[in-house]
């Protein structure tokens, strides 16, 4: 999302000016400075403190994600496990190649969960762990994320739908629940929108969280002073970030090493984060693409869903978080209102990344649906 990568630019920078200042102390700590001592004879000075300063600074640069989970997140209780299990590729006729993975017995109802922006399928642990006993439940990853691969270069919403649609048809005549996450609930919207046929026959029910209906600038914090940068600032970062992409990547990982890109992570979670849910997303924006991922966010400023939302005919369940500050809970109560069948739940004290800090609720949503819909 746009936001969270002017973010993600911000602390990078941060980031980098720290690296350079260690660099510049060690380095005036090393010439030194030559002066005459009471004898006239030629000393090379050098000031400690340049030394210490500067090694401090460096080892922040590579080791300060560390200390920084433990200032920003809670500890941990039930930690989040980037797992994966055995999957499979298949093919889509956009000319993606599909990574998936199915957890429970392929004869339980389907839920086909959809995964944020910059993510990838392991943001689904704690949801994979709580419904895989009692539904088929298949996880994937996204073109050009995780294990997934682009069919190429062109990144568009409608492609994404189509790459769900070819997911949806590995269930056979298995009517499934589909769940998205942000540009997951995004891409869901699309589906019904461009094929609203298939859509009605194929779709069980639908569960939306902490997603948008419109361009996301519309609907996030500063919204006004957002898409008054739209033109000026942020399409020529998300441009120059496609252009240096191999750079963007090494600055990516030092920004992960020390801490930085923990701390624009944070602004996506509420008070209920822990640290090993932060480190976890901070390394899933690490691992992605830059280039993948600032195409991804102009997709997104050239999208519109509205008319996808009102041909959602399945029953759904809408959920926002009360401080998400990329898809407000406003836009949350929007879509509730223009879905035929939707019911709205808004997460107090949830962020953007409700479905991970706050995974008992939004999971135990998904379970109330599959119950409405499949009756167990």
């Amino acid at each position: 999302m746009p936001i969270i990568s002017l973010l993600r630019a911000a602390f990078a920078i941060l980031s980098l000016l720290i690296l350079a200042a260690a660099g510049y102390l060690l380095w005036n700590w090393y010439d030194g400075e030559w002066l005459r001592d009471a004898d006239g004879v030629l000393r090379r000075h050098r000031d400690d403190w340049q030394l210490w300063v500067g090694g401090a600074l460096l080892a922040w640069s590579f080791l300060g994600r560390f200390g920084i989970r433990l200032i920003l997140a809670r500890k941990d209780t039930d930690p989040m496990q980037p797992a994966r299990s055995s999957g499979r590729a298949i093919s889509s006729e956009t000319g993606a190649t599909l990574y998936l993975e199915e957890h429970g017995s392929a004869l339980a109802p389907p839920i086909i969960l959809t995964h944020g922006w910059s993510m990838d399928s392991t943001l689904w642990f704690y949801a994979k762990r709580a419904l895989a006993d009692r539904y088929r439940v298949i996880v994937w990853d996204l073109p050009g994320l995780g294990r997934s691969t682009r069919g190429g270069r062109k990144i568009c919403l409608s492609d994404f739908a189509r790459d769900l649609k070819a997911i949806a048809g590995q269930v056979g005549d298995q009517r499934p629940i589909l769940v998205g996450h942000s540009i997951g609930g995004m891409i869901i919207e699309t589906l019904a929108r461009d094929d609203p046929d298939w859509f009605r026959n194929k779709v069980a029910g639908v569960a939306l969280f902490n997603t948008t209906y419109t361009n996301p600038l519309k609907t996030m914090v500063l919204s006004g002073f957002l898409q008054a940068l739209r033109k000026p600032l942020i399409v020529p970062m998300l441009t120059l970030e496609i252009w240096l992409a191999p750079l963007m990547r090494l600055i990516s990982w030092q920004s992960y090493l020390s801490g930085s890109t923990h701390m624009s992570a944070r602004f996506g979670f509420g008070r209920y984060v822990t640290r090993s849910q932060l480190d976890h997303v901070a390394l899933l924006m690490t691992r992605a693409n830059p280039a993948v991922s600032a195409r991804g966010d102009l997709a997104m400023l050239r999208w519109d869903g509205s008319a996808g939302v009102a041909r959602m005919h399945a029953p759904a369940i809408v959920l926002g978080g009360s401080v998400d500050i990329v898809t407000k809970a406003e836009a949350s109560v929007t879509i509730a209102e223009q879905a035929p069948q939707a019911d709205l739940e808004i997460v107090e004290g949830a962020n953007h990344m409700g479905p991970v800090e706050r995974a008992d609720i939004y999971n135990a949503g998904i379970g109330r649906l599959a119950q409405r819909v499949h009756g167990g």
